[in-house]
């Protein structure tokens, strides 16, 4: 009987999460090295590894495929709108630190709040012949945010490369995007609105609640839950 881990892959996240779990008294191996998708916790056997990409993390969590991993809090509430009942947030890591914020840019000075938004993608297609663009990654979330919001007047652009650019570049009127201290943002000519935070997000242990949780499975996640106490 064994209960499965993911974390992530490569870069500063696999980094910072392994350094998380060895200040907590857990050492996170990986045999085969940077290729080798399985790894281990020195002394609990009953933990298999995996090293996925984050967004992965999130899709399987949700699934019930994997048992606990670490991954962005966004990337929880992005991949599915059923994402944040699915799952149980069980650890903020203190690292990833990062808001979903809506920017628009400097130029509309009188569009400070949401409510001012709303007033402009309600009237951009009289005077635009167009609906009102958002270029994102943040699909799901920014349809959430906007119908909560009230504001069904635009289109999503979907944005492969640097959403902070899409603006300038023509490709879209604003843009809802991830930032940490929000200078890409003011360097491209944008910023958020001062009601614009959709989501704080960083790193963050999480555990499936559609895996098949046995009692066995729960006694091993408990007492992995357990060691990670401060």
């Amino acid at each position: 009987m064994t209960i499965t881990l993911a974390v992530p892959s490569k870069g500063r996240l696999e980094e910072l999460t392994r350094e998380w779990f060895a200040r907590h008294g857990l050492t996170i191996t990986r045999p085969g090295g940077a290729r080798s998708y399985l790894g281990a916790i020195e002394g609990m056997p009953d933990v298999t590894v995996r090293f996925f990409p984050a967004s992965e993390i999130a899709r399987e969590l949700i699934r019930g495929t994997i048992d606990l991993g670490v991954t962005g809090r966004d990337l929880i509430h992005e991949t599915s709108e059923a994402g944040p009942a699915s799952v149980s947030f069980a650890r903020d890591l203190e690292f990833g630190h990062a808001d979903v914020v809506i920017a628009v840019p400097e130029a509309w000075i009188d569009v400070t709040h949401m409510h001012d938004l709303a007033d402009v993608a309600s009237d951009f297609r009289s005077r635009h012949g167009r609906w009102l663009r958002i270029a994102t990654k943040y699909i799901t979330i920014t349809r959430q945010h906007f119908a909560k919001a009230g504001i069904a007047e635009y289109r999503i652009v979907e944005s492969l490369g640097a959403t902070e650019a899409a603006p300038a570049s023509g490709v879209a009127d604003i843009v809802v995007d991830i930032t940490s201290t929000g200078s890409t943002l003011a360097a491209n000519g944008l910023r958020v609105l001062e009601d614009g935070v959709m989501l704080k997000s960083e790193a963050n242990l999480i555990v499936s609640r559609t895996a098949d949780w046995s009692p066995a499975r729960k006694a091993l996640l408990d007492d992995l839950i357990g060691r990670l106490e401060d």
